[in-house]
């Protein structure tokens, strides 16, 4: 009787041992399953989006797209109109020239260098527009007689901005692939002005009827615009540009540009 008893109390001794030992090792192989990886434990966590870098140099193309108004004076063409001697009898009428404007296009070519501090970045750059920008002005004046027509006299001057480089300072901020940007630049072009004027019935004597000037103009812009990265260091740019060329003649040029570069 009492081997019986001791064999029921060992049996009950080590079912409760078994218990406890099945609780431990329930309790060790969860704090061991918490501390593996989420990928060991069947998902893998999404991690941050790659980060773009913009710090180093870069060089592109671009093209562009505008308007150019400039304010060339209403008697330009003053100087060329008094060597017209009209025929006895017959007087000329010039009109004076209105505000020059156009549409144009251009292409071009831009290089800088970017440094950035977390999503900071700013840079300079050097920017280049080959642009054929060409503002028009023209004017006819009549001259009556007995409401018949007796001179005809025709007057034009055209502004050409053909080149204008600059240098620029950027400040931009990244966000994810995208750097929006702000700059400021100054620079110099080469201005062309040409001019003609023609009367009818011709003059008798020899008039000057065409003259054309080129110098060095200087000025400054300022503008907006966003970069995208595409793939590897590839890139490509959409931005405005507002231009005033001070010297000589002003001139105004609004213009939309889209490009496309390469991030060293």
């Amino acid at each position: 009787m009492i081997s019986a008893k001791l064999r029921v109390f060992d049996g009950g001794v080590a079912m409760r041992g078994l218990v406890v030992a099945a609780v431990m090792l329930g309790a060790v192989s969860g704090a061991q399953a918490a501390d593996m990886p989420d990928f060991l434990r069947g998902s893998i966590p999404a991690g941050p989006a790659p980060r773009v870098y913009w710090q180093g140099f870069y060089v592109g193309g671009q093209g562009d797209y505008g308007s150019i108004t400039s304010k060339l004076s209403p008697g330009i063409n003053g100087d060329m109109q008094s060597t017209f001697v009209p025929p006895p009898g017959i007087a000329y009428n010039w009109q004076p020239l209105g505000q020059a404007h156009s549409l144009n296009g251009g292409y071009g070519a831009f290089a800088g260098y970017n440094s950035q501090w977390d999503d900071v970045v700013v840079g300079v750059e050097a920017n280049y527009l080959h642009g054929g920008f060409r503002a028009v002005s023209s004017s006819t004046g009549n001259t009556y007689l007995a409401n018949v027509v007796t001179s005809t006299t025709n007057s034009s001057a055209a502004l050409k901005l053909s080149d204008f480089g600059s240098l620029r300072v950027r400040a931009a901020y990244a966000v994810g692939c995208f750097l929006p940007y702000m700059y400021v630049g100054a620079g110099f072009g080469s201005q062309t002005i040409e001019r003609d004027v023609s009367a009818s019935p011709a003059p008798v004597l020899p008039a000057w009827t065409a003259d054309s000037k080129t110098k060095l103009v200087y000025g400054y812009s300022a503008g907006v615009g966003f970069d995208v990265m595409l793939v590897g260091g590839l890139f490509a740019r959409a931005e405005y540009e507002y231009l005033r060329v001070t010297s000589d003649v002003e001139s105004t040029v609004n213009s939309v540009r889209a490009g496309l570069g390469y991030k060293f």
